[in-house]
């Protein structure tokens, strides 16, 4: 499968449109607590890897550097996360934030998704609203967004 036929394909997935959307102010970043959701099928190696369509989400733990890639697209070239993970799970650099002061703490709890998914009905009704909830029942208040 080619980079242009897996594009080609993604060119036809439908965007979602909401009536209304939801929106909250979270805390200054210098009170929050900050966490990483990652779409790069990221796991701690006795984790599961993710199937195809796998709609779930895995926790990644704040202190562990076990993290694997899961992703299983030939268009996908993990050399530069074996070479530093924070290229797609920024972590050492969200610590840095806090021992700066920039935001108020770094989650103990992260997450990741598994991205090359062509119907993303299923992590829009149940992996990404219940890995919402995950997060906010540990204190989460803002999330940084790193997509693969």
């Amino acid at each position: 499968m080619s980079d242009r036929s897996i594009k080609q394909g993604a060119s036809r997935v439908p965007c979602p449109t909401f009536d209304a959307t939801a929106f909250t102010t979270p805390k200054p970043l210098s009170e929050a607590k900050v966490a990483l959701v990652s779409s790069a099928s990221l796991h701690h190696e006795d984790d599961d890897d993710f199937g195809v369509s796998d709609a779930g989400y895995r926790v990644l733990h704040r202190h562990r550097r076990d993290i694997v890639v899961g992703h299983w697209s030939p268009n996908f070239d993990a050399s530069g996360v074996t070479a530093d993970l924070n290229v797609v799970f920024p972590i050492d650099r969200l610590e840095e934030m806090a021992a700066d002061g920039a935001i108020g703490s770094v989650s103990d709890i992260h997450m990741a998704f598994a991205g090359n998914q062509f119907d993303l009905a299923a992590i829009r009704i149940d992996g990404g609203p219940a890995g919402a909830k995950h997060l906010a029942e540990h204190g989460v208040d803002v999330v940084l967004l790193t997509p693969v």
